[in-house]
């Protein structure tokens, strides 16, 4: 046991890679991706997991950042919208979706609805106008009306699956 104040070094492995933090078992995987890690991709919105904008993968599963601590993530794998280009830069389809289809707007909100959609089209290729409003549902966005964004879905899905753009 370490002492008050004190913690052991976790392993946290992130975007394909083992980061060691400093940061306490309790401590909110959103602070140590943003704070220690200086992933600032993934948002701080309302802290209270109402939101979503704090969204990352968690072994594939979209989980809230903000409502996550990070003892609770042992040696699962964590991606982050920094980890989902290419190596080289190149963006993902999903990521050059929401370009091409006008997805974007402020921005705020787009790292989470990526990775919610990446989500979906890992598990689900050819999905329905509604399963992706559904997987798309708990991230918050004010600047539209989502009508761009299930199109940048539904365009990604057919990159991804078809090989069509």
């Amino acid at each position: 046991m370490s002492g008050a104040g004190h913690s052991s070094p976790t392993i946290l492995r992130v975007n394909g890679v083992a980061r060691e933090v400093a940061s306490p078992p309790e401590r909110l995987l959103l602070d140590v991706l943003r704070g220690e890690l200086r992933l600032t991709g993934t948002k701080r919105g309302c802290g209270i997991g109402v939101c979503g904008t704090c969204t990352v993968l968690v072994d594939g599963v979209p989980r809230l950042a903000c409502r996550l601590p990070l003892g609770e993530i042992g040696e699962r794998e964590v991606l982050t919208i920094e980890g989902l280009a290419g190596h080289d830069g190149t963006l993902h389809p999903i990521q050059q979706a929401f370009i091409d289809a006008g997805a974007i707007q402020c921005g705020f909100c787009t790292p989470a609805m990526v990775l919610r959609a990446k989500a979906l089209l890992d598990r689900r290729p050819d999905p329905s106008r509604e399963e992706i409003r559904r997987a798309l549902g708990p991230v918050l966005c004010r600047c539209t009306g989502y009508h761009q964004i299930v199109a940048a879905v539904e365009r990604a899905a057919h990159v991804l699956v078809r090989g069509k753009t």
